[in-house]
């Protein structure tokens, strides 16, 4: 009897959540992993799934955020002993807003007069705006790409599942994918250059995930 093909999830955190979004599934609630990777290796041997994300800081200012990741983390491990969370860094960087400084620009070009509190009011909102803070993820997908690559190395697994569509992790992919391992990604947005380099990438639609919600 042949023996099954281990298979293994490595999950992009941020990524995924992010395509969730904007294709309008984070109203579902929890999405389960769990779920999600037996319906995606059907007869293969799940032997893991490994969630990369950044991780939140407790402040005062992520009270909120920090908590709701924790509890997420929580449910998420609970629900099947194969699943395990790695962390990255989250860093908040000053970005400079162009459309802030393009507004102010224009302003200070106007040839015709505008009524002084409209003038006043638009400079102060451009002022306010001019720069913003954001919220950087840092050594997710390097951590999830060595580890691609290391388990295939100590030959952890026959299969890899890649959930994302981002093309940074194509060497790795291409490292993984000269020995005699396979691997697949699914995500659900395009990802061409994933696509070109995987054994085979897979377009996941809207109704494939509303069954993997919760419980």
């Amino acid at each position: 009897m042949v023996p099954l093909e281990r298979a293994t999830v490595f999950e992009d955190g941020n990524n995924w959540y992010h395509a969730l979004r904007r294709a309008g599934l984070t109203g579902l609630g929890w999405l389960n992993y769990a779920k999600v990777s037996r319906k995606l290796i059907g007869a293969r041997e799940w032997t893991a799934t490994r969630y990369y994300v950044g991780q939140v800081q407790q402040t005062p200012e992520n009270a909120r955020l920090y908590a709701d990741q924790r509890q997420y983390m929580s449910w998420l491990k609970s629900r099947d002993r194969r699943i395990s969370i790695h962390y990255g860094r989250l860093e908040t960087h000053h970005a400079e807003n162009d459309f802030a400084k393009e507004i102010k620009r224009y302003l200070g070009d106007l040839k015709v007069r505008i009524d002084p509190a409209v003038y006043k009011h638009l400079i102060s909102e451009a002022n306010r705006h001019q720069t913003s803070r954001v919220v950087v993820e840092k050594a997710v997908d390097v951590a999830l790409a060595v580890d691609l690559v290391r388990m295939a190395d100590r030959n952890e697994y026959d299969v890899a599942y890649l959930l994302a569509a981002d093309g940074d992790y194509t060497p790795a992919v291409e490292a993984v994918m000269a020995t005699s391992k396979k691997v697949f990604a699914a995500a659900l947005e395009p990802g061409a250059m994933l696509a070109a380099v995987v054994y085979k990438f897979i377009p996941l639609k809207h109704d494939w995930l509303t069954d993997c919600f919760g419980d």
